[in-house]
């Protein structure tokens, strides 16, 4: 038998712990035995201690979560708020722009113009309230919508900005123009923005080929700006 280790309530310790049990219990005024013991339940109430500490913090985790997906599921509900708020501001201007036209069928085109102007694009929505309102066959409508490049179906920028790319200003460097937009803007023809400023167009002629390669931003013509007028034109539509 290995005489530096003893049994003491089924807990075997070596000779130093079993000095060291020796000083505190000269110190304690307990038995070796209930030393053992105490210490047992010191360490079983540690243990618990623990348990009780990672259940905590896994509730903090599961509440947190929790949380966030609350969070998460607000922001949905208040953008379906704002959605249809915008909704109905977008319907009754345009049941405005209906009745300053008389509700006459014959008033269609014009009405298309002023939703355009007024959205800055024809939405299914307001499409929808137009045939409606006028008593006009939907697919009469697209037909129209779609037809004339006036008008957009998808959603455009504040400001539309058109570079010509016909013959004309072709041979006066149109290209070398639509690149300097692009770089300004930081889109490709048919690109809007992220802030719905700016939309980006190509167009076959603006009818003043004199001034080639030419270009409009939101109606105003201009002759073959440079970056730095390009920036400048940018900033002062902002």
């Amino acid at each position: 038998m290995d005489k530096t280790k003893s049994r003491m309530v089924g807990v075997r310790v070596n000779k130093d712990q079993e000095n060291m049990l020796s000083k505190l219990q000269e110190k304690s005024k307990l038995t070796k035995s209930e030393l053992l013991l105490k210490g047992l339940e010191t360490l079983a109430e540690y243990s618990d201690l623990g348990q009780e500490k990672d259940n905590m913090q896994t509730a903090l985790q599961r509440l947190e979560k929790e949380a966030v997906h609350h969070l998460a599921s607000l922001k949905r509900v208040r953008r379906k708020e704002e959605a249809i708020k915008d909704f109905i501001r977008e319907i009754r201007e345009v049941d405005e722009i209906i009745d300053r036209h008389g509700c006459d069928p014959s008033m269609l085109i014009q009405v298309l113009l002023d939703v355009q102007k007024q959205n800055h694009w024809l939405s299914k929505p307001a499409l929808t309230w137009i045939s409606e309102r006028l008593a006009v066959p939907m697919s009469r409508i697209m037909q129209i919508a779609s037809f004339y490049t006036m008008f957009s179906l998808e959603p455009q920028g504040r400001q539309t900005v058109h570079v010509c790319t016909g013959t004309a200003c072709h041979v006066r460097g149109a290209n070398e123009l639509l690149a300097r937009t692009e770089s300004v803007l930081n889109l490709k023809p048919g690109q809007t923005d992220p802030g719905m400023n700016f939309t980006l167009k190509t167009v076959n002629c603006l009818g003043c080929c004199a001034l080639g390669p030419v270009m409009t931003v939101g109606g105003d013509y201009h002759s073959n700006p440079s970056v730095a007028e390009l920036k400048k034109l940018v900033e002062d539509q902002q």
